[in-house]
């Protein structure tokens, strides 16, 4: 570990209009974890975000939930505050004396605090906000009372969760210019329908006689996909410190009356009722920001085994938070030479799939169940123009055409994510992942076979960080094994230049220093991918 952990707080979303369970829930749902009985040690039961941070060995948090109590009406302050202000302890979002005295005791580094803004009133997301940006400031006033340094907190938002924190950013600046950029660090969303419910365009009469619409109706309006409200991100806070998580599998979602409204939704944007392209719930393009970073994980928006009660939600944004290395990977060439149908209409379609070593959870997740990969293409070297995906998101979701599968950045950018070096259990391996690379093929007049498999197959990806760094790719885990795994200096030695190498040893770039490139040659498909791997937090000392 790097040094003292900020502070964490926890936002969840439901958005309905009766909210009595999640108020009667202490940790809103963030202590419901997956049980997996096919796997084994690590990766059989996964605890719940709380309990799996209060449990970590390389991220070791503690619980301060209990600190910060919240109304619905203003309280006057307790007859001994002890320590703290007057202003700490009197309102609607307060400090408790006595717990903050025992739970502090140490400071607020390392801290889980869970914001239970439906116990709020009025029910809007600009109060969630103001109360949002309050919790900030009492975290960050203790931090002053035990003299610690204070870089701002991260902040997991699940759903309209992520909504209340884009409030609560404008409500930080509100009080002074960059404060949003100060008191918070970095922002991981999951499944935040950012740009709106695609199916939510509901006639106002509708959503003035459902249950308890009366209270919620500030709640059901943040979710038109007519808005542009989500620009307020880029408006008052860096996206580049915001992580969208998108989940793809609507097919696991509870309430299927959600997945058929998404997928009639399709039938206006594309014209065809064959893609969903939803957790469920949130549409794949609404979870996404223009400009900020992405990844796909193939969960549900919400329930069993879901984007919050699973392990890809803790594992990806403790890396965002903490991890040691950013990994970029890009395209540079690629040639499909089979797949065409010789009387339909084809159209080709690419991704990629990353799983770190040692666990059971991937990075990203890109397929042609989670309707997800790039394309459509109709060149065989997969150059054809696609749109620009900022450009795209910047759009309100409402408007024709969804045209958000081009690339995720510019120079045909496939992925970035991060990785810890500290999560590696042997050091002398390097840090390696695996990588599912993926090409298929559909005819869209319905003449030739459909859905074709053009290249399917898996790399091993091992880097060494270093000055300068090194990578080679695996075609498979003969010098990766637990019992004897290939040491640095054994890698090279047998690694060789060669796409068919049994150990590549991946080649520099003159026009991008510090970036390696390698290839992929098989039956089909062959490309040439470049990859960067940059250091983004410091060997030993500092948090911020």
């Amino acid at each position: 570990m790097a040094g003292p952990l900020r502070p964490l707080v926890l936002v969840r979303g439901f958005g309905g209009p009766d909210v009595s369970d999640e108020q009667r829930s202490p940790y809103q749902g963030f202590n419901d974890g997956s049980v997996y009985p096919n796997r084994r040690g690590e990766n059989y039961i996964y605890e719940g975000f709380v309990l799996r941070a209060l449990k970590s060995e390389a991220f070791p948090y503690r619980d301060a939930t209990n600190v910060v109590g919240f109304y619905s009406e203003d309280i006057p302050s307790p007859i001994d505050p002890l320590e703290l202000d007057d202003d700490d302890v009197r309102g609607s979002v307060v400090l408790d004396p006595q717990i903050e005295k025992r739970v502090l005791d140490k400071g607020v580094a390392g801290t889980i605090w869970v914001y239970r803004y439906y116990d709020l009133r009025p029910r809007a997301l600009e109060r969630y906000g103001e109360g949002l940006r309050r919790l900030v400031e009492l975290i960050e006033r203790s931090a002053a009372r035990h003299h610690e340094a204070f870089h701002g907190v991260d902040i997991v938002a699940h759903s309209m969760g992520g909504l209340v924190v884009r409030e609560g950013l404008v409500s930080m600046n509100e009080r002074g210019a960059g404060s949003a950029e100060r008191l918070v660090h970095r922002v991981v969303t999951l499944g935040t329908p950012h740009r709106g419910i695609a199916f939510q365009r509901a006639p106002s009469w509708l959503i003035r006689i459902l249950p308890g619409a009366k209270k919620a109706k500030g709640e059901l309006a943040s979710f038109d996909p007519r808005s542009t409200q989500f620009h307020g991100w880029a408006q008052n806070f860096d996206v580049s410190r915001v992580l969208t998580v998108v989940g793809t599998s609507y097919r696991t979602y509870g309430p299927a009356i959600a997945s058929v409204a998404n997928r009639v939704s399709s039938l206006f944007d594309e014209g065809t009722l064959s893609t969903n392209r939803s957790d469920g719930l949130v549409k794949q393009a609404s979870a996404q920001l223009p400009g900020a970073p992405r990844t796909f994980v193939d969960k549900c928006h919400g329930g069993p085994d879901s984007l919050v009660t699973s392990r890809e939600a803790y594992e990806i944004a403790m890396r965002f938070f903490h991890g040691s290395h950013k990994v970029s990977l890009w395209l540079d060439e690629a040639d499909v030479s089979r797949g065409r149908d010789t009387f339909g209409r084809s159209e080709f379609y690419f991704g990629v799939s990353i799983k770190p070593r040692f666990v059971d959870f991937e990075l990203v997740h890109q397929s042609a169940e989670a309707e997800n990969c790039y394309g459509p293409f109709n060149q065989a070297d997969l150059r054809d123009p696609l749109p620009d995906l900022k450009a795209e998101l910047q759009k309100p979701l409402a408007e024709f055409g969804d045209r958000t599968t081009g690339w995720a950045g510019p120079d045909r950018l496939v992925w970035e994510g991060w990785i810890d070096e500290h999560s590696a259990r042997d050091g002398a391996a390097g840090m390696v992942f695996r990588i599912d690379i993926y090409v298929g093929e559909r005819d869209t007049s319905g003449i030739g076979f459909s859905d074709n498999v053009v290249f399917r197959k898996q790399y091993y990806l091992q880097v060494f960080p270093g000055t300068p760094w090194e990578l080679y790719v695996h075609t498979g885990e003969k010098y990766l094994g637990m019992k004897e795994p290939a040491d640095q200096d054994a890698v090279r030695a047998i690694a060789e230049p060669t796409p068919k190498a049994e150990v590549q040893s991946a080649g520099t770039v003159p026009e991008h220093p510090g970036q390696r490139t390698f290839h992929v040659v098989g039956t089909g498909f062959s490309a040439t991918f470049r990859v960067g791997v940059e250091r983004v937090r410091p060997v030993d000392g500092g948090g911020a």
